[in-house]
Parts: structure tokens; C-alpha cells; sequence
């Protein structure tokens, strides 16, 4: 425990101050103002067709560029001395995703239409958005290569002050479209945000601009693509099958209970993004890279039980203390009218808390590289949330039904989580002894 407390102490803490909390701080309330300003102008129905639109934003931004972020920005860190394994590095990843995010806008561009039908009902005729969406879509991959490079070669505060500018405009630029267009302004601004940051970004490749000669055809590497491919695949498996459940349930939301009923569902889950920012960034900076330093089970557990003890009574706390607010908080995020989001918070407070509790421990499987345990138990994960919610969906006759099947699904989850390190967990020690 005493290494985990330094390391916040000395480390973590100042990291999170000085290259995390401003920006997560920024997103957090550009999403809320969002959010109160599609409360205001739109209305629960509204709420829910954005929410539709950005999980599929989201599946096909990470499929455009196959998931490379963190393969580049780890390969960018390990050759920034070395100009011509660097040369290969960036050649093959930006070749490649840029090849990867051109197929993928003229898919979107060309099946639109269809697109439209699966995202919103049928009846709701925003393939324009989706046109949109292709058209705007390279520029967020040339985002993520710039922004990969350039945490790679550890420009951590230009990467904050882009983060900022970048959350500022788009806000700004979502506002006034939703204020203008309402629905339609919304959805646009979904779908351009990121070619906006993009616009930011720009200052960050000037300052870069002697990397742009190393940026070859014939320096394409695919010895480079296979060893990123196991890190590629985890991320596109989780980015791409989780917002699409979360689509199929709020569309069944709709088909069966209702339009609002949906919107405050996703009220939800938006006001659970927001509270676990702040916690998934502590966990980022500091289980994943500390996982990967650990060669033994005996380490493991003592760092899986020193982040237990140490963050986890502050997080019940800090949850605790949003579900006594949840009033002031619905009617500072959205409005009156979101009032029975106030009825979703129990059940969706405590699967966020198994979830941080599970997640904590399935980071090995990324810091281990360990490919098969982490895409089944995530299948298995996909697969629970869906049937659960759809079983307690029916069964509650409502939208508190999802939040219910959060919780359970998350138990379930951590159950298989528990089974697969129980040995490392619970049993070493007492083997070491006899």
C-alpha cells in the first residue's frame, strides 16, 4: 500500500494535475453544458437519437484507424531516437490507417441510407448526418496519427492545451447549432467534432513538421502492423461491440416503452461517463503501467489489493454522496423534465462501482497481452449486457430495467474475473507456506 500512496503522492497526482485534470475537467463541462442545452432544446427524444448517433461515431472512428492509437503512440515512444525504425513506424501506421479510414468513409458514404435505418427509426430521416460523418471522418484519423506522435515523443502540454482549445470550440460550435437547428444542429455537431480538434491539431504537426519527410510508401513495415495487431484487436473488439449493444437497447427502449423513456436512460449513462472520468484516468496512468512491471502473482495481488484499500472507500464514498444529490445533479445536467432519471441512479451506482472494481483487475489482461482471456471474457460481457437488459426490460416493464441489468451484467462480469485470477489473488501465499 505504501508504494501505491507514494506513487499518487509523488507521481500520479501531479500527472493527473498537470497533463489530465484540466482536460478532463474541460470535457466534463462541455458535456454537461451539451447536455443542458439538448435538455432545454430538444427534450428526452432527442437525447436519444444523439445518443444512437454517438456510438456508432465512435465504433467506426476506432474501426477507421483499426485501433492503433495505442500501438502508435507506444512504437513513436520506443524509436523517436532511431530516425529509420521511427520512418517505418509512422509510414506504416499512417499508410495503413489512412488506406483503412478511406474504406471506411466510402462505406458510410455509399450505405448511408441503410446506416440510417439501423442508428435511427426509419421514419427519422438524418442520412445527410451520416454523409456528414464520412466525409469529415480522415480528419479524425489524421487527429489520433498527430496526436499519437506527439505523445509518443512526450509533448504532453502541447497534447493538454490541444485537448482544451480543441473541447472549447467544439462546445462552442455545438451550442450554437443546437440553439439554431435544434435536433439537426446536434446531430451535425456529433458527427464534426473531432475535424474541428483537428483544426487545433494543426499547430501541433507545424511544430512537428521534420517528421513529414520520414512519412514513406517504401518504408512501409508490416512487421510493425503484426506487432500492434494483438493491441489493435482489443481495442477494436471492446470499441466497436459495446456501442452498438448499447444502440440495440436503446432502440429496443424505444420500440417498446418509448422515446423518452430512452432519452432518460441515456441521461443516464451520460451522467456516469461524467463522475467516472476523473477515476479512469487514475487508473490508466497507473495500473496498466505498473501491471507491466509485474513478473510475479505475489506482486500482483499486493497491488491489486493496495489500489483496493486505498481508492476504493474513496470512490463508495464519492458515489454515495452523488446518489444523495442525484436531485441537484439531474436538474443542474438536463432539466425538470429528466426528473425520472432520478429513479435509474441506485442500480446504475452500484454496477459502476463492481465495474471499477473488475476493471482494476482485468487491466492485466492488457498489460499482459493475455488476447484470448481478454476478448471472451469482453464477449461474454457484450453478450450479458444485452440478453440481461432486454430480460429486465421486460421484466420491470421499464427503462430501470437496463440500469438493473448494468449491475447484474458488471457482477457477473467480475464473478468470471475473480475465477480467472483466483489463484493469483487468493491462493499464492498460502501455497508459497505449504
Amino acid at each position: 500500500m505504501k508504494r501505491l500512496i507514494d506513487y499518487i503522492n509523488s507521481k500520479v497526482l501531479v500527472k493527473v494535475t498537470s497533463l489530465q485534470t484540466a482536460s478532463v475537467l474541460t470535457r466534463i463541462i462541455a458535456g454537461i453544458l451539451t447536455s443542458k442545452a439538448i435538455a432545454v432544446f430538444i427534450g428526452p427524444v432527442g437525447l436519444a437519437l444523439i445518443g444512437n448517433l454517438q456510438n456508432f461515431v465512435s465504433s467506426f472512428q476506432t474501426v477507421a484507424v483499426l485501433g492503433f492509437y495505442k500501438g502508435a503512440v507506444k512504437n513513436v515512444s520506443k524509436f523517436k531516437d532511431d530516425v529509420v525504425e521511427l520512418s517505418k513506424a509512422v509510414s506504416t501506421i499512417f499508410y495503413i490507417a489512412f488506406i483503412s479510414t478511406i474504406l471506411v468513409s466510402f462505406f458510410c458514404y455509399f450505405n448511408a441510407e441503410s446506416i440510417n435505418n439501423i442508428i435511427f427509426p426509419i421514419y427519422n430521416n438524418y442520412t445527410y448526418v451520416i454523409q456528414i460523418f464520412a466525409i469529415v471522418l480522415p480528419f479524425y484519423a489524421l487527429n489520433m496519427f498527430s496526436f499519437s506522435i506527439m505523445n509518443g515523443f512526450s509533448k504532453y502540454k502541447i497534447l493538454i492545451v490541444i485537448n482544451i482549445i480543441g473541447q472549447v470550440l467544439s462546445v462552442s460550435v455545438a451550442l450554437l447549432l443546437i440553439y439554431q437547428n435544434k435536433i439537426d444542429g446536434a446531430l451535425v455537431s456529433v458527427v464534426i467534432a473531432e475535424a474541428l480538434i483537428f483544426l487545433i491539431t494543426l499547430v501541433g504537426i507545424i511544430n512537428r513538421r521534420s517528421l513529414v519527410p520520414l512519412i514513406r510508401v517504401n518504408r512501409v513495415d508490416f512487421s510493425f502492423f503484426k506487432k500492434m495487431s494483438s493491441y489493435s484487436l482489443m481495442a477494436l473488439f471492446t470499441a466497436v461491440f459495446l456501442p452498438f449493444v448499447a444502440i440495440a437497447i436503446r432502440s429496443y427502449i424505444i420500440d417498446n416503452i418509448g422515446y423518452k423513456d430512452a432519452g432518460f436512460w441515456e441521461a443516464m449513462t451520460r451522467i456516469s461517463k461524467y463522475y467516472l472520468m476523473l477515476v479512469s484516468s487514475l487508473i490508466a496512468l497507473y495500473i496498466l503501467p505498473r501491471f507491466s512491471e509485474i513478473d510475479d502473482a505475489k506482486e500482483f495481488k499486493k497491488e491489486v489489493f493496495s489500489f483496493y484499500k486505498t481508492i476504493i472507500p474513496v470512490l463508495a464514498i464519492g458515489l454515495f454522496v452523488i446518489y444523495l444529490l442525484k436531485p441537484f445533479i439531474v436538474s443542474l445536467v438536463f432539466s425538470n423534465e429528466f426528473e425520472p432519471v432520478e429513479d435509474l441512479f441506485l442500480w446504475q451506482l452500484l454496477g459502476d462501482f463492481v465495474k471499477i472494481l473488475s476493471i482494476v483487475i482485468a487491466y492485466q489482461f492488457l498489460a499482459k497481452k493475455m488476447f484470448w482471456h481478454y476478448i471472451l471474457t469482453e464477449a461474454f460481457l457484450i453478450i450479458t449486457l444485452y440478453t440481461t437488459s432486454i430480460y429486465f426490460i421486460d421484466l420491470f416493464d421499464g427503462v430501470k430495467g437496463a440500469v438493473v441489468a448494468h449491475f447484474v451484467s458488471y457482477v457477473m462480469y467480475y464473478g468470471i474475473i475473480l475465477l480467472i485470477f483466483g489463484s493469483s489473488l487468493f491462493g499464492v501465499e498460502s501455497e508459497k507456506n505449504t
